[in-house]
């Protein structure tokens, strides 16, 4: 089997099934991997997964590991109308004219907009901002909105993460003599809105080579050649912001992306800000160094649970104030909505699985998981279409029913197929729809629900089998419990960040004995103490309760595991540890 990577090289793959997941093991080549590992004071496991991701010399290795501003960033000037954008900027500056920018209503869209605030307030920018409710206004600017704007007296409206199919709202600015500014990181359609420039990677004719930017990102670009034309250098906070906003948008994180990530974490663990470290108390985190997984997984759903939960203009002002005591107040807030959000979340996903127990949904002849309920929140069903995706395999569509008779949906999909095209296909049946290959929302009459089902599962119906849309892991390489030490955790750090294209690697463990009987933790979570050639290390499986029977049931049997190698530190002591995947019986070398 063939497993192909990013640069196209194919790497061939061996297939193991585990409890859940199938897994697919990359085979590296052994002479490579150890010259890798040689050249770049690598260990073997470290070496041998940047193998089989496609590097197969010390300087690409090296080239990956130590981004460089002059070889992965590109001038802002190459982007498609930002000249014109930077211009109209200046001038309404000069003329004191009120500029308002309308972001959106999660961490990328409030890291834009706060992006954008900090850096035109100090040029004395007459500036305001709106971020929309997600319940009562609905994603992107709208002609509503614009006309407030307007009777508001504002003459320049910015969009930073939306707008690139607002083709209503610019019309609307045009009528009311608003000029407007489009900066978007979405996918275009054929025809673009009529407004003074728009700023977007993905556009025709752009030739910005880094396309995969955040809206954030797209954001920092703008401001940083307004300032590069000002002769001034952008405030230190923005790097900040750039970093949660790409991280939490869960875009690529190679080239720039990858340079402006690495290089806000390194400002972040010289000088903690307040903001991140209100964030990080609330998870009760006494980590002296974070990297991009504790933004992902703990600072960026805190920020995003406003948006999913209540008012977002909270997450501008936590994100831009100065105020010790305001900070630590919204902190706080943040943190007990990010807790409901959960509660709330765990009861979507419930439903469908219980969807699924009941056959409603019958996993075993639909190629999709499609599904609505009026009373599940439209903030919160697009993150549980990603957990039944990874869960289940196949692409998830969830809706949202309203009472004037529409569906508001999100879906998420597999790397293998592409969901926006998909619905691009069905847009004569859709209101409104917009997003990525793999994550995207979308509207539409609750008539055409079912007809969208249809048409959805003809379409995965014709690319995979049932067999095919089975819940897979990736594995890097493999590894024995001996090698699981500090030099080990060390080398992975060289990796960060993690995120999109540059997942936390996953190794093989093989030839492992349980020491004592499995812990059942909160009723969730399975803890294994395991020995392999007169090593004994812990590992904890999260969410996976399935587990405890398997592993108390096999309990004298010989195990394999799909395993992160984590640093712990707690209470001052630092132990490297095992996070499990999923498992297998015997040995699977």
């Amino acid at each position: 089997m063939l497993k192909k990577i990013k640069n196209n090289t194919p790497v061939s793959a061996k297939e193991i099934q585990g409890t859940r997941f199938t897994w697919q093991l990359a085979l590296s080549n052994r002479v490579i991997a150890l010259k890798i590992a040689s050249d770049c004071n690598l260990t073997y496991p470290v070496a041998a997964a940047l193998n089989s991701r496609g590097f197969e010399f010390a300087h690409k290795v090296s080239s990956f590991l130590f981004s460089s501003f002059e070889r992965d960033v590109a001038h802002a000037s190459e982007l498609k109308d930002i000249n014109t954008a930077v211009e109209r900027i200046e001038k309404a500056l000069l003329a004191k004219e009120k500029i308002l920018i309308f972001g959106d209503y999660d961490v990328d869209g409030a890291t834009a907009t706060s992006i954008v605030l900090l850096a035109l307030m100090p040029l004395g920018a007459n500036i305001n901002y709106f971020l929309p409710n997600r319940s009562r206004d609905g994603y992107g600017i709208s002609s509503k909105i614009v006309h407030r704007a307007a009777d508001a007296g504002f003459s320049l409206i910015i969009t930073v993460d939306n707008g690139i199919c607002a083709h209503e709202a610019a019309k609307t600015a045009q009528e009311r003599s608003i000029d407007m500014i489009i900066t978007d990181h979405h996918q275009p359609a054929e025809t673009l809105p009529a407004v003074c420039a728009i700023v977007n990677p993905h556009q025709k004719e752009c030739k910005f080579p880094n396309k995969e930017l955040c809206g954030a990102g797209v954001a920092f670009k703008l401001v940083s050649l307004l300032y590069e034309k000002q002769k001034l250098a952008l405030p230190e906070k923005i790097y900040e912001l750039i970093t949660l906003g790409t991280i939490a948008d869960v875009v690529p994180l190679v080239n720039e992306n990858r340079y402006w990530v690495r290089q806000g974490l390194a400002r972040l663990n010289a000088n903690m800000s307040p903001h991140i470290a209100a964030l990080l108390a609330n998870n009760n985190s006494s980590k002296s160094q974070i990297g991009s997984q504790d933004i992902a997984f703990g600072i960026a759903p805190q920020i995003n649970a406003l948006g999913r939960m209540d008012d977002p203009r909270d997450a501008v002002r936590f994100l831009i104030s100065t105020d010790e005591a305001q900070i630590k107040t919204i902190a706080v807030k943040l943190g007990s909505l990010n807790e409901k959000r959960k509660e709330a979340e765990t009861v979507v996903l419930q439903d469908v699985e219980n969807e699924i127990q009941n056959k409603k949904i019958d996993i075993n002849s639909e190629h999709i998981i499609f599904s609505a309920h009026e009373n599940w929140p439209t903030g919160l069903i697009g993150l549980v279409a990603g957990r039944l995706t990874n869960r289940y395999g196949r692409p998830v569509f969830l809706f949202h029913l309203t009472k004037d008779g529409l569906a508001k949906g999100s879906c998420r999909s597999i790397d293998e197929f592409n969901v926006y095209e998909a619905l691009c296909q069905n847009k004569d049946i859709l209101k409104s729809f917009g997003g990525h290959r793999c994550a995207a929302g979308l509207s539409l009459p609750q008539e055409n629900l079912e007809k969208l089902k249809e048409a959805l599962e003809t379409t995965v119906a014709k690319q995979f089998t049932i067999d095919q849309l089975r819940p897979k892991l990736q594995l890097d390489a493999s590894l024995e419990l001996r090698d699981t030490n500090k030099k080990l955790t060390q080398d992975l750090e060289k990796l960060e960040p993690f995120g999109n294209q540059n997942p936390v690697p996953t190794f093989l463990v093989n030839d492992l004995s349980l020491v004592r009987p499995p812990q059942l933790l909160k009723k969730k979570h399975v803890k294994c103490m395991f020995f392999s050639n007169g090593i004994v290390k812990p590992a904890i499986f999260f969410n996976r309760p399935d587990l405890f029977d398997f592993f108390l049931s096999h309990e004298e049997k010989t195990f394999t595991i799909a395993a992160h190698v984590l640093k712990n530190e707690w209470n001052g002591q630092t132990t490297v540890e095992l996070q499990g995947l999923d498992a297998a019986l015997g040995n699977n070398e």
